[in-house]
């Protein structure tokens, strides 16, 4: 993949603050002279955006697993062509509020779908790329829960049960300890102040 940029995606459970260090990760980079682009998925491009309103939304007749796998990645094979890969080849720096993995914890480890199907989709969807950093916020999904219902304006995932919501912490885990070169686990159950100081040590570390 003929990129300059860094390709940096955070990843974790609901309530787990990746838009907040999101924002705090594009402000330090910037402060290091950095071009930076913030993105998220589902979305990030106005065509995954508007997918994103259909994943999200509360049918009445529900969501298959494969029928939500097969929209995330139909957003994030248009988020990848029209955002993503045009900022790296443009030497710029881009944050990714969820990437692939979060298919693999929610739609994979949560909910079944066969991990050779997302790997198939992955190849289909990425055109090669791989981030070069994932950072996993990690918390007890009764806190992250607890979290996202406070801030009121939930979405159905974060309506899902507490088992469900363990199932995907597993998932996040689990691929962290087979790569353990892309990712880097941060306590997001500590305070903020914390949170970001583990951040800067990684960034500092890693990039």
């Amino acid at each position: 993949m003929n990129t300059i940029g860094r390709f940096i995606t955070l990843e974790g459970g609901e309530g787990a603050g990746k838009s907040t260090q999101a924002r705090f990760i594009r402000d330090w980079l910037q402060a290091q002279h950095r071009s930076v682009v913030l993105t998220r998925e589902p979305g990030g491009s106005p065509l995954a955006e508007a997918i994103r309103g259909l994943v999200l939304n509360d049918w009445e007749e529900g969501i298959a697993p494969a029928t939500e796998a097969l929209l995330m990645f139909a957003a994030r094979a248009a988020h990848v062509r029209s955002t993503i890969l045009p900022a790296l080849r443009a030497g710029s720096d881009v944050i990714c509020d969820r990437f692939t993995d979060s298919s693999y914890a929610y739609q994979g480890a949560g909910k079944g779908v066969d991990e050779s199907a997302l790997a198939a989709l992955e190849s289909l969807s990425l055109e090669g790329l791989r981030p070069d950093l994932t950072l996993i916020f990690d918390l007890p999904p009764s806190v992250g829960l607890a979290r996202a219902q406070a801030r009121g304006d939930a979405n159905r995932f974060e309506a899902e049960t507490l088992e469900f919501m363990e199932r995907v912490r597993a998932g996040f885990l689990r691929r962290a300890a087979q790569q353990p070169q892309r990712y880097a686990i941060v306590d997001a159950a500590a305070d903020q102040a914390a949170v970001q100081q583990a951040v800067v040590k990684i960034l500092e570390s890693r990039l």
